[in-house]
């Protein structure tokens, strides 16, 4: 089995604060490729900007780091002209629901085969702490004085009622679920969500480690997520937040299968030669 050091960069400077949440999504997303056994060559991380959007400069592996909010248009691209590989696109929930929510909206709506992975703090954390689409009404920020005055952006909801392929919800302080999710996703054949809370330990006091451990629970065994009705129940009720995979839809087509150039020869465009 591959260790997971093969995918550490042993110089990176990595620049989150002491105890950043982010610490434990880049160990939690290294030992679910490491566990799966996946050449760093054969891996894409694709982020915007934003804390979270420094991930792929800690990882070795192929990089791409764009422009806010557009980290899924260049994962898809890269989809598109080589589907061999294993695209990874992440970002804050700022970057991916903010900047980047009508890209979010349209991928979904497409069902590429790549992964997304949404360090949710709640907070605009390389900015300073103003509120992010997530952040609760009411919430005291460095900006919001009076406190946030409209309902945070409920990402799983949005993806269940757009029939996502593959919708996940877990906790950076609860390993082991979230290497598990993680993996999932990956293996998963279509557009895959992993929504992952975390904690900003700076500029949020009020999403801390102890609040995720006391307002989260992990969904039962028994629970079907094909269901789409009880998905988005669930989806919707924010009294406690569920974690686990929340819905699945595995029949849907695959967005870069359909194109094209892919009609009737598989071979990667990314490999082909130009004919003049």
């Amino acid at each position: 089995m591959f260790e997971t050091k093969i995918y550490d960069i042993p110089d990176a400077d990595i620049a989150w604060c002491p105890g950043c949440g982010n610490f434990g999504i880049i160990n939690e997303l290294k030992t679910a490729l490491a566990q799966l056994e996946i050449e760093p060559q054969r891996v894409v991380v694709v982020s915007g900007i934003g804390q979270a959007a420094k991930m792929p400069q800690y990882v070795r592996a192929h990089m791409f780091n764009g422009l806010h909010g557009r980290s899924l248009p260049a994962a898809v691209a890269i989809k598109m002209v080589n589907p061999e590989l294993i695209v990874i696109a992440e970002s804050g929930d700022g970057c991916t629901y903010g900047e980047g929510g009508n890209h979010f909206i349209h991928t979904i709506r497409k069902n590429p085969d790549i992964t997304n992975i949404v360090h949710d703090n709640q907070i605009y954390g390389l900015t300073k702490g103003q509120a992010s689409p997530t952040t609760a009404r009411g919430q005291v920020t460095t900006l919001q004085f009076d406190g946030v005055y409209v309902d945070p952006f409920n990402p799983i909801a949005v993806a269940v009622a757009l029939d996502a392929s593959f919708v996940a919800r877990t906790f950076s302080g609860n390993f082991n679920l979230t290497v598990e999710l993680i993996k999932m996703a990956i293996q998963h054949k279509g557009y895959a969500l992993v929504d992952i809370l975390q904690p900003c330990v700076t500029f949020n006091k009020v999403n801390t480690y102890q609040w995720y451990r006391e307002n989260t629970y992990l969904l039962p065994d028994s629970y079907d997520p094909t269901d789409r009705e009880a998905a988005f129940k669930i989806a919707t009720d924010t009294n406690k937040l569920a974690l686990g995979v929340i819905y699945k839809n595995p029949n849907k087509p695959i967005f870069e299968e359909q194109l094209a150039p892919y009609k009737t020869d598989k071979t990667p465009v990314a490999y082909r030669g130009l004919e003049r």
